[in-house]
């Protein structure tokens, strides 16, 4: 199963959370090989890149996404708080879509005492230009 949170802004300009699965059937791959995987929808990329935290910005002032993004997480552990204060934990694995670019934003916190290592990748600006094929569910704070 691909699952991954997506951080939003919802009409009255709080961040939430949205658990997201990704509807994926498993199939044969396009190369001579006997190896079957599930595969997403292809998702239209603007720029690739590697991010390590080196220094954590504030554990207490808001602050929004620069862009819609996807981060993976590579090394390290890291919360992040809505605006409506629910908190989650993200640790190696962990995939994220950030679309909260207005609001009141969120706050990040790096909870491993090193440096994070993510994967970062800028999606379009248009949120219409990728909108998968999922089964998701707010949380329950944002029903």
């Amino acid at each position: 199963m691909m699952q991954y949170v997506r951080l939003y802004t919802d009409e009255a300009g709080e961040s939430r959370f949205e658990d997201v699965t990704l509807v994926a059937e498993p199939k044969g791959v396009d190369y001579d090989s006997r190896l079957m995987a599930a595969l997403s929808d292809p998702i239209p990329a603007v720029r690739v890149f590697l991010r390590d935290v080196v220094k954590e910005a504030s554990s207490v002032a808001p602050h929004n996404a620069p862009r819609r993004q996807f981060i993976v997480q590579l090394t390290g552990e890291s919360e992040v708080e809505t605006s409506t204060g629910e908190v989650r934990r993200f640790g190696p694995g962990s995939i994220m879509l950030l679309e909260d670019t207005d609001g009141k934003g969120h706050i990040t916190r790096g909870l491993s005492g090193g440096d994070r290592l993510t994967l970062v990748v800028a999606l379009p600006d248009d949120p219409g230009s990728w909108r998968p094929e999922t089964t998701s569910a707010p949380t329950a704070e944002g029903r």
